[in-house]
Formats: C-alpha cells, sequence, structure tokens
C-alpha cells in the first residue's frame, strides 16, 4: 500500500493549520515572481558572457517577468478556484 494514498475517514483541516497552509500558498505567489526575474537575469547574463554580447541579459530579464507573471497569475487563480470550491462543498459563503 503506497504511503500517499489519501484516507477516506480523514476530517477537514482544523483552523490553525488552513490558516499555515493558505499563508504559505500567498508566499509561494509573492515570491514567484522576484525568483523568476533573478532566474532570467542570471541565465541572460551567462549567455551574454558566453556568446560575448550584451543584449542578452535583457532578454533574459524580460523573460524572467513574462514567465514569473504567467505563473502567479496562475497560482493565484487556483487559489480562488480551490477556495470556491470549498465553500461551496461547505455550504457557505466567501468570507
Amino acid at each position: 500500500m503506497p504511503f500517499n494514498s489519501p484516507n477516506p475517514n480523514e476530517k477537514p483541516q482544523g483552523g490553525a493549520l488552513k490558516s499555515l497552509v493558505q499563508a504559505e500558498r500567498l508566499v509561494q505567489i509573492a515570491l514567484v515572481l522576484p525568483i523568476a526575474v533573478l532566474i532570467g537575469w542570471f541565465f541572460g547574463s551567462m549567455l551574454d558572457r558566453w556568446f560575448h554580447q550584451h543584449w542578452i541579459t535583457f532578454v533574459g530579464l524580460v523573460f524572467g517577468i513574462i514567465a514569473g507573471m504567467l505563473e502567479a497569475v496562475r497560482m493565484a487563480l487556483a487559489a480562488g478556484q480551490h477556495r470556491k470550491s470549498r465553500a461551496e462543498k461547505t455550504g457557505g459563503g466567501e468570507r
């Protein structure tokens, strides 16, 4: 029996743990954009040094910004859908 199989008798998460999980999701959304920009800058500057050019860093920054924004929006939409579906399951409205 695999360790990651869901337990059908498991109760929903409690208040404190639920708050920590929600805070962790928000921190992930807040960190994804700057990390993506730094990764784009890093790879752009490495390619600049390798090809002896000076414009590739800018392209890496632009790709990092675009990738970070796309991922942040995707994560935010997924968190909103998760919250909406959870509210529909419990029968309560959103807070």
